[in-house]
């Protein structure tokens, strides 16, 4: 049988393992074994079993993972959310909506301390909901901005996806992070501009609520302290190259874990907990890194890739209109399937059409990112719809995604524009690190 056959007859499995509710990371690696099994035999196969997960799981560069995640866990319990809804109340909380754009703009500064949408949205769920409901909110507009922006926390370093993608593509971590600062901050624009034009449609989704006076709103800036010390620490030591990626991600930690104690959360169940949330995040993350390069190195054995690749540069149609294709798909896919299960299985068979073309990994990283962000906010998966709705229960799924409807307007609107302006994402890498 043919090669290309039998990668296409794997994918197709693999497909139908997934609806089926299968593992993502080991439908990969069955599907990989399965096919090296097909192509090279029993002892190819095995050997493959052999060589594989060990060296991969023991690669020294996956410790920024765990390292990272346990950083997140540690802000997220060190109550660092709240002085940065406090903080954004107190400066924005004047205008009409403007409980909701208070909850984007620290949603935005959370998310450059935590990396996890999930933990994004869950934790300003239950900082900022209560605030909004108080003064009157609309359930949608509410539950909505929250879901929304949750998302921001692959986009805003450390960034998870960003780790997985720059790993499997060989990309620099240091210049994904900084590319990642600009469309990130841009993107949290567009969601609390898309609050503005809904009060200007439907201004009873929200009233005005309490405008302060100035030495109130600086004063409040101290609630915003931890944020940035752990963000110039972390991320700032990295961009001067003070600390590799995983030596600030270490540093990363260390330095939440001191905020818990400062700030008088830490307790030795709080503190296993953390342990335990980063354990099991960790393990879901690496299982999925090894199924995927046991599925890599089948699809290797193939070509499969490369004559896709060659296929699609074949058909004479232009790079922006085959990049516009491959991004559509990322949308669908983004409907049914988790954004890390995205990266792990599309980049290895997309990236050598997206070289072959000629895009710059690091922008078509950060704009496979932004796709991939929609599919948190909408059906039928919408990971941050359901991690909001968890938090508030007494709210129906089809009022939040009715809510968060605007605010998938706003992020096309964004992924666009970062299309169609590429230095958006590489101005600041190429200005820390200069020029790839």
């Amino acid at each position: 049988m043919d090669l290309t056959a039998v990668a296409a007859i794997g994918i197709i499995v693999m497909v139908v393992l997934l609806f089926m509710g299968m593992n993502i990371g080991i439908a990969m690696f069955f599907i990989g074994f399965g096919g090296y099994f097909v192509v090279r035999g029993w002892d190819s196969a095995i050997a493959i079993l052999r060589t594989i997960p060990f060296t991969k799981a023991s690669d020294y560069s996956f410790t920024v993972i765990p390292l990272f995640v346990l950083m997140g866990q540690f802000a997220f319990h060190s109550g660092l959310s709240e002085g940065l809804f406090g903080a954004a109340d107190k400066w924005l909380g004047q205008f009409r909506g403007g409980l909701s754009m208070a909850t984007i703009a620290a949603c935005a500064g959370f998310a450059a301390i935590c990396g996890s949408t999930a933990a994004t949205a869950a934790t300003m769920g239950v900082v900022a909901l209560p605030e909004m409901r108080k003064y009157g909110y609309k359930d949608s507009l509410s539950t909505g901005s929250i879901a929304a922006g949750g998302t921001l926390g692959i986009l805003i370093p450390p960034s998870t996806s960003f780790i997985i993608y720059g790993i499997v593509a060989t990309q620099s971590i240091g210049r994904l992070f900084a590319a990642g600062i600009v469309p990130g901050i841009f993107l949290a624009l567009c969601y609390i501009t898309a609050v503005v034009i809904q009060m200007k449609i439907k201004p009873e989704l929200a009233p005005g609520t309490v405008k302060y006076g100035w030495k109130v709103r600086f004063t409040s800036l101290k609630g915003t302290i931890g944020m940035v010390v752990l963000f110039l620490a972390v991320i700032g030591g990295m961009f001067v190259g003070i600390f590799t990626a995983n030596e600030a991600a270490a540093m990363g930690a260390f330095l939440s874990m001191c905020f818990m104690i400062v700030m008088r959360k830490f307790t030795i169940r709080r503190f296993i907990q953390c342990l335990e949330e980063t354990v099991r995040t960790s393990s879901m993350v690496m299982l999925i890194l090894v199924g995927a390069y046991v599925m890599g190195a089948f699809l290797a054995i193939t070509k499969m890739p490369m004559k896709l690749a060659d296929f699609v540069t074949g058909l004479g149609l232009s790079p922006a209109l085959i990049l516009l294709c491959i991004l559509v798909l990322y949308v669908f896919l983004g409907c049914i399937m988790d954004s890390l299960a995205m990266v792990m299985l599309t980049v290895p068979i997309f990236l050598p059409i997206i070289e072959g073309l000629g895009f710059d990994l690091i922008w078509y990283g950060v704009l496979m990112t932004m796709v991939m962000e929609t599919g948190l906010i909408t059906p039928p998966v919408g990971m941050n719809v359901y991690v909001v709705a968890g938090v508030v229960k007494d709210v129906p799924l089809p009022t939040i995604f009715k809510g968060v409807f605007p605010f998938i307007i706003a992020i096309f609107f964004a992924i666009l524009i970062v299309a169609l302006f590429p230095q958006l994402s590489l101005w600041l890498p190429n200005l820390i690190y200069g020029p790839a």
